[in-house]
């Protein structure tokens, strides 16, 4: 916090001689971190007033920084910030970081208009909304997950209460339906909205989901209706897997992270992918740093890959190099032709989102021009992922 007090210092000192700015910054420095700053901290408990004033960027002390998918910048469910945005401003205010990212995560489950996420997800092939989440808290050394529950526009929360209130860490199907009842969450009988409903019916319409494929055809077919129909414009590129994954570390260097989603778009009820598996869709080690993903479960469940992405940066990789050893290792593990591209690549959507204990990040994609979305003290923005198959 103690960057907000020597903002108007910095300012001033910069009118002045450089040998007698350096000597004046470093008092100024020191006595705002026994004085100014100890106030300010003092200050900073959440109220409701806190955490709905307009956002101001200050350069701050700490490396407070948030990361996401790229729809953590795009939502707000008609409020006044984004995901990262509203993360980023409920951590600087004090409030425990875990709690700060999944309540930006919420606005974009309870946005109707995210079909990937949440309330009005793309439902299973037969038509039910079936949602999958995970949280992993660095400082607390624990995590806590949902699978095909249904009824619950926010599976994040459920997953937290996971966490905090039994001695697991993954509730699935009806249990974690019957859990999320007992804990208090209202569970409604349909989380379709008339979007997502409407996309069903035309899949549907396109593809019979009543027979199982021949085992030659694997899932060709059903994924063929679900491209044409991406094609044709029903249904968002990035909403046929899509997800969001958030991470963020806070002033105090405590690290976050939380994974939500509606799953593959018309799976088979009861598929659940990698984004409620720890270690798969999301991994956290409070001492190195965090990584998520969106994109193919299946491909990323195989190699564990958040894991591995943590484990290489405890070696001392940087979140790019982390996260390109993975895709590395997701290309060497894809062999059947269905999923190969002409030059040999995966031809499915997978995407990294790294962050580690230094504040240093990273998004790595195996689609040309895709970006990840970043709040610290610069504001909010999209950056660049770094392409994989280079």
């Amino acid at each position: 916090m103690v960057g907000f007090s020597l903002v108007r210092a910095e300012s001033a000192m910069k009118r002045l001689p450089a040998p007698v700015a350096k000597s004046a910054m470093s008092l100024v420095t020191r006595r705002s971190v026994l004085s100014t700053g100890a106030a300010l901290v003092g200050t900073s408990v959440v109220k409701a007033s806190v955490l709905h004033a307009p956002m101001i960027w200050t350069p701050r002390a700490g490396k407070l920084v948030v990361v996401s998918s790229s729809n953590g910048h795009h939502f707000k469910n008609g409020g006044p910030r984004t995901c990262v945005e509203e993360a980023f401003h409920r951590a600087s205010a004090g409030e425990d970081i875990l709690d700060s990212l999944i309540a930006g995560v919420n606005i974009v489950e309870l946005d109707p208009t995210e079909l990937s996420v949440g309330y009005g997800g793309l439902p299973n092939a037969d038509g039910v909304v079936q949602l999958d989440s995970c949280c992993m808290h660095g400082a607390k050394n624990w995590a806590g997950g949902v699978a095909a529950l249904e009824g619950v526009r926010t599976p994040s929360q459920v997953a937290k209460a996971v966490a905090e209130d039994t001695d697991h860490h993954l509730l699935v199907g009806a249990g974690a339906q019957t859990f999320a009842r007992n804990m208090g969450f209202k569970v409604e009988d349909d989380l379709n909205t008339a979007a997502s409903r409407r996309a069903w019916l035309e899949w549907k319409r396109r593809i019979d989901p009543e027979h199982y494929l021949d085992p030659k055809k694997r899932s060709g077919e059903g994924m063929a209706a679900l491209l044409s129909m991406v094609a044709d414009g029903w249904i968002d590129p990035l909403h046929a897997y899509g997800t969001i994954n958030c991470n963020g570390i806070n002033e105090k260097g405590e690290l976050a992270g939380v994974t939500t989603t509606s799953g593959l778009a018309f799976k088979i009820p009861g598929r659940v992918g990698d984004s409620p598996i720890l270690g798969a869709g999301l991994y956290v080690d409070g001492s190195v740093g965090a990584a998520g993903s969106t994109g193919r479960g299946e491909a990323n469940l195989y190699g564990l890959s958040s894991f591995l992405i943590v484990e290489e940066l405890r070696r001392g990789a940087h979140p790019k190099d982390a996260a390109m050893t993975a895709m590395k290792r997701i290309k060497r593990n894809t062999i059947e032709k269905r999923l190969l591209d002409p030059e040999g690549n995966p031809n499915f959507g997978m995407e990294y989102y790294v962050l580690d204990k230094q504040g240093r990040h990273a998004g790595i994609t195996t689609n040309k021009g895709s970006r990840y979305a970043v709040c610290d003290e610069n504001g909010p923005r999209l950056e660049a992922c770094e392409y994989a198959w280079q």
